[in-house]
């Protein structure tokens, strides 16, 4: 059973927790942490997208962000970050390697596997310079079923043009591009 968090509209903890299940069922606000991994190949920037696996309780088999996690009860965005890198994909980092690229607020429902889906969230959008080859990952939980790079400006055209089967808010694309704007 996973404890969350409830937080107010900026993503502050309220004192008040909930199950993920729970939250999930009736739309309660809670925080995840988003890791976009980014390299430079061939004088391009590329993103990593992984692929949820078909188990997953929202989303399955769609390409998403290349980690993300919901933040335990008591813990921080960074600290869960780490976490659910290491979880997600193999790789150990430090909380100082991620930069903090802003927060993003949203809220959607969806059916999903028979069931109603309510996702209430306030999200910290991280990005993470890492120059690792898809082998290099490590499935450790089972969450991914694999990770591909693309270059981002393809990336982020396949998602507006919805060119393949994705989970990603085209948002928080924007907030990786500006972030690499002023880079």
């Amino acid at each position: 059973m996973e404890i969350l968090d409830i937080c107010d509209e900026l993503g502050n903890p309220t004192g008040k927790t909930v199950e993920r299940k729970i939250a999930h069922q009736q739309g309660i606000l809670h925080r995840t942490a988003h890791v976009w991994i980014l390299r430079k190949k061939e004088n391009k920037i590329q993103i990593l997208l992984q692929k949820r696996s078909e188990q997953k309780d929202s989303f399955p088999g769609c390409y998403d962000i290349s980690s993300a996690g919901h933040i335990p009860a008591g813990d921080n965005y960074g600290q869960s970050a780490v976490r659910e890198l290491k979880e997600e994909l193999g790789i150990v980092v430090r909380e100082s390697e991620l930069i903090d690229c802003g927060n993003r607020r949203f809220h959607f429902e969806e059916i999903f596997h028979g069931r109603l889906f309510k996702d209430n969230q306030v999200s910290k959008i991280f990005v993470l310079w890492k120059d690792l080859e898809e082998k290099d990952f490590v499935f450790v939980d089972h969450e991914v079923s694999e990770v591909k790079w693309l270059d981002f400006e393809k990336c982020y055209q396949d998602v507006k043009e919805n060119k393949i089967n994705h989970c990603i808010y085209i948002e928080e694309l924007d907030i990786v591009k500006k972030y690499l704007r002023v880079q």
